[in-house]
Parts: structure tokens; sequence; C-alpha cells
């Protein structure tokens, strides 16, 4: 029979999703049994855990997991979690970026080897880029890659008027990452992580990046820390050497493009290529918005019981989206020069 202290290390290595723990504790009670003379127990045990590892290698083994770390108490209110099932297989990434992300994903599996050689896999990643690039779906995707939550940081409740309120919601934040293995994601983090000095900075949030450098720099847990900004222009430069690598992210070319509304529109597909053309059509918007246009396009067809989307309604759907982003981009300069000259007059 199992230990106590087998019993409790079996139980908090699957809390904290450490896989390497878990299996590592399992065959210290496999090897417990089989010096009591339980050797058909033993070989059980160990051939249930090969099993097991063998699944792991591809799908990991937080998969199968209960879901039991919903945030609870004032950390509810900070935290949201979810269990992404998404891989880096379903999105559409420039070379250098799925190379990074697939050595993440590999030093994150081989965790205990590194560490028995005195080192650390990279688990501090600033992700920038415009918006709709595939930030926010890569932390999805890491932590579907890696079988463990993904805990949405809320920028919303953690940032407060209050003088240290802030600071102090932020450590709680940093507890939880130590406490319990995830893809920790903190989106727009320009929130909080703006330079200090700027003519818009205010004591506040200067105390409240201050804490964040402290924190992301003691932190030694085996959870992942993800921030994404679509500014990194204006980040504090201090915060680039807190993070183990930084990845940037730009909007999609004529074959990613094309690839792209190949994946989105299976099943209604052209009736002949019309590929290169909407690609050209589609320069300059993000993943995100062509993947609204083609899902236009889509509802279109099924509108008009049509069986494939034609050339022209495509286009049309990818101009579209692409006048509307202009519109919104626009609109969000003029609100950027308005702000900045209220800023200079006070």
């Amino acid at each position: 029979m199992a230990s106590a202290d087998q019993l409790k290390a079996l139980l908090k290595s699957h809390i904290e999703g450490d896989q390497g723990r878990f299996f590592s504790v399992a065959m210290q009670v496999a090897a417990h049994e089989a010096k009591l003379g339980h050797g058909k127990l033993a070989e059980e045990l160990r051939d249930m855990i090969d099993a097991a590892k063998r699944q792991g290698q591809t799908a990991g083994l937080a998969d199968n997991l209960v879901p039991i770390n919903k945030p609870r108490g004032e950390l509810s209110g900070l935290l949201t979690v979810t269990y992404p099932k998404s891989r880096l297989s379903d999105m559409i990434l420039e070379d250098v970026v799925s190379e990074k992300l697939k050595r993440t994903i590999k030093e994150q599996r081989l965790f205990s080897k590194l560490q028995e050689h005195g080192l650390s896999p990279r688990r501090k990643l600033l992700l920038v880029g415009p918006p709709g690039t595939g930030k926010t779906m890569t932390a999805s995707a890491l932590a579907g890659e890696l079988g463990i939550p993904l805990f949405l940081v809320r920028l919303d409740s953690l940032i407060t008027k209050f003088m240290g309120e802030t600071a102090a919601k932020l450590r709680q934040v940093f507890d939880a990452v130590g406490n319990v293995r995830g893809i920790y994601f903190f989106d727009e983090f320009d929130a909080i992580g703006s330079q200090r000095g700027l003519a818009n900075d205010v004591g506040e949030i200067r105390r409240v990046l201050n804490s964040f450098l402290q924190m992301i720099e003691q932190d030694q847990s085996n959870s992942v820390i993800i921030a994404a900004t679509n500014h990194p222009e204006i980040l504090d430069y201090a915060l680039f050497r807190r993070f183990d690598d930084v990845i940037e992210y730009g909007l999609p070319d004529h074959a990613q493009i094309a690839a792209m509304l190949k994946g989105r529109l299976v099943g209604l597909k052209p009736t002949r290529s019309v590929w290169k053309k909407a690609a050209e059509q589609a320069v300059g918007l993000s993943y995100a918005e062509i993947a609204r246009a083609a899902d236009e396009a889509i509802k279109n067809a099924i509108i008009h019981e049509q069986q494939s989307i034609t050339e022209v309604d495509l286009v049309h759907t990818l101009a579209e989206r692409k006048r509307m982003s202009a519109r919104l981009s626009g609109n969000k300069d003029t609100g950027r020069v308005a702000n900045n000259a209220g800023t200079t007059t006070r």
C-alpha cells in the first residue's frame, strides 16, 4: 500500500499538472509494492505507467485530469481558467515563430531532465505584434500541447485606483503561478508594462510595474508566463530581459492567406481556384480579420443555398473587411493623437 507521503505527492503532482513528478512517484509506489512481495500488482502498475507515458508523449497526461484548478475566493475575480484542446498544428505561423514555440514545448516536456543538469526550460514569453495575428491563440495552443490549464489574468479586475491594491492583487496572481502549474496569460500587457516616465504615467502604475519586475524576476515556479502586447514600443526596457524569449508576430503573406482560406472554407471551396486573387485582396489584414471575412462568405453561401462560395462573394467580403479595418485604424490613430494632445496640455 502506498505511504501517506506518496499519496500526497501523487495528488499534489496531479493538481499542479506536473507529469514528470506524477510518473516518478507512481514508479516509487510500484517499487514499494514489489518489495512487499506484491509482484503482480507492481507489474500491473508499471504497465499502466508505461502506457500512460506513451499516451502522454502526444496528448499530455493532463488531457484526462479532472479540472480541479478553478480559482476560488478573491482569486476567482483575477483569473479565468480554461482547458484548451488547441494545437500548434491548428495555426498558420511564420517558420521562425513556429520553431520558437516548438522549442518551448520541447523544453517544457523535458522539464525534469533539464533540471537534473541545473538548467531551466523557457517559461517566460513575451509575444508582440498587431492585433489578430495569433498571440492569444498561441497561449491556448501551448496549454493544449502541454496538457495544462490556461489562466487568463483579468486586468480589468487587477488594476484599481487604490494605492497598493493592484500590487497586492498581482502578488496573489504570482502566488497562484507558484502553487498551480499552468499557462498564465497577461493580454494587453502594455496596460501595466508601459515605460516609466511617460507623459501620462501615474505613480500607481509605476509601482505596479516595479512589483511585476520583482515578482517575475523572483519566480522559480513550473508554470509558463506569457505576456502579449500590440505596442512593444511603449514597454519599459527593463521588461525585455525578464523574458526568456520575445516572439514577434506579423501580418500573413500571400501564401499564408491562401492556406488559411483553404482551411477555413473546407466543404464550401470555390468551384475554381481563386486563392491568388483573394490573397491579393486580403493583404494587410490580420488572421482574425481574414477568418471573419471567410465566415461571412460561408454564411452568405448558406443563406442563398449555394454548394460553394463564388469568387465574387469571397473577394467582396475581404474587400469589405479591409475597408472596415482601415476605418477603425483611422479612428484609433485620431483618438491616440487627441489623447496625446490632451496629456501634453495637462
